[in-house]
């Protein structure tokens, strides 16, 4: 099958390219940068918002993943306006661009934080009950941008379908990590820390948690959404166990300590982590999370010490 990743050479994209033509298919990487281009794909240097030249592109491919986005809620924060553009206009690029050209579906690339969004009930031991896909979503919970722009994409893929027949995946990432990830992500600043002899700091009190997902692990989930059975369905792919920003730096530092751990003021509207529940892609795709947390950040720090470039997009 021939695909196209936008956002193809960042993070994630780049290991969702490395994964599909591991699978045999053919992949284009649409991207502004070829920072981790795989030399085995096709790569168009694009605007996400170039609609005709998009378009043009996107010939002759039949499923379009959609990863280009502004994914860093600092970066959200301090220019909203183009986060909006990137998140919201773009998706609404890439769905008219391969409505044009035929494609048979679009994947989009959202994220956990809608679940700060999401209305639930306690259960009988007056927990909250774990929550997945069919989780109602209410408005005035949205907190952060970065949420609001995921889910005001969520509707546009759920509006296309309807209006023009054009079938969407939504794959809601857990956060993820490994090799290639950005420098101001979590566990690249605690493991850069360590190696560096700095102290490792830590926002609020360190028991917010999160269901960190390998990027391979990741990767994988999206060739099998190329399944019939991940057709007009959303998946969350999230990690097997909840992770304390404190449980990160007590990791790093048995991996590479001795560290000296600090603490900062907490961060703004910050999601603070949610049971969710990963049984649908299990299910229907056959996925779940292979790799343990400490044997991912083992194989960051690794990739990192081998002086890899472009560790910074």
């Amino acid at each position: 099958m021939r695909v196209a990743v936008t956002g193809g050479c960042g993070f994630i994209g780049s290991h969702v390219v490395d994964r599909l033509l591991a699978a045999g298919h053919e992949v284009l990487a649409v991207d502004s940068a070829d920072t981790h281009l795989n030399p085995g794909a096709e790569f168009a240097r694009l605007d996400i918002l170039d609609l005709p030249g998009l378009t043009r592109a996107l010939g002759g491919s039949e499923v379009v993943f959609h990863l280009a986005a502004m994914a860093d809620v600092e970066q959200v924060t301090a220019d909203p306006v183009r986060a909006v553009r990137m998140n919201v206009d773009g998706t609404a690029t890439v769905l008219e661009a391969a409505r044009r050209s035929g494609l048979s579906r679009t994947v989009l690339a959202s994220t956990v934080w809608v679940y700060g969004a999401a209305r639930s009930e306690p259960g009988l031991d007056g927990e909250e009950q774990e929550l997945d896909e069919h989780a109602p979503v209410d408005l005035d919970r949205s907190g952060h941008l970065y949420v609001a722009s995921k889910l005001a994409a969520e509707m546009l893929v759920h509006s296309y379908r309807d209006l023009y027949g054009q079938h969407f995946t939504v794959l809601r990432y857990g956060i993820p990590y490994g090799p290639r990830m950005r420098d101001e992500l979590v566990i690249a600043r605690f493991v850069q820390a360590a190696l560096a002899g700095t102290p490792i700091t830590i926002a609020g009190d360190g028991r917010q948690t999160r269901n960190f997902v390998y990027v391979e692990d990741l990767a994988d989930a999206h060739v099998r959404a190329l399944s019939p059975a991940a057709q007009d369905q959303t998946f969350a792919l999230e990690g097997s166990t909840a992770i304390s920003v404190r449980d990160i730096a007590d990791t790093v530092d048995r991996l590479l300590g001795p560290v000296t751990i600090e603490h900062i003021e907490a961060r703004t509207a910050d999601y603070t982590g949610r049971r969710i529940s990963a049984a649908q892609a299990k299910r229907l795709l056959g996925w779940s999370p292979k790799t343990t947390f400490t044997d991912g950040v083992g194989r960051y720090a690794d990739w990192y010490r081998a002086g890899n470039p472009g560790a910074t997009r």
